[in-house]
């Protein structure tokens, strides 16, 4: 089911600290940045920013689906509690989010665009 790891995103208190930390840190700014999110390509994945109040109080790290409707029902099949349904986020990608059974957030991502840097 899961294709490798994706996504991860951190809420952030205060976004733009947040935002030139990371740049500083990656030694270069992000490719997407909005009020609402912040991405930085990293090799190829998302290392996402977004606002604490949007995105919850833990990261959220997302693994690759091929279908994210299958995903979903697979993970809720194996004792996970919904957190977010599918939804589409734009360009055809779509997430879902549950807790899984430590009550951690796990959330799967299908991106048609994803092409890992090799």
């Amino acid at each position: 089911m899961f294709l490798g790891l994706r996504t991860i995103i951190y809420p952030a208190a205060d976004l733009p600290a947040a935002k030139a930390w990371f740049a500083e840190l990656l030694g270069h700014g992000p490719y997407f940045d909005e009020p609402y999110y912040v991405g930085f390509d990293v090799g190829g994945y998302e290392l996402g920013l977004q606002p604490a109040e949007t995105a919850g109080g833990s990261p959220v790290t997302y693994w690759g689906v091929p279908d994210a409707d299958a995903g979903l029902k697979r993970l809720l099949d194996h004792g996970a509690e919904p957190h977010s349904e599918v939804a589409e986020v734009g360009g055809g990608i779509r997430v879902a989010v549950v807790r899984g059974v430590e009550g951690h957030l796990v959330g799967v991502i299908e991106n048609p665009h994803f092409r890992p840097k090799g």
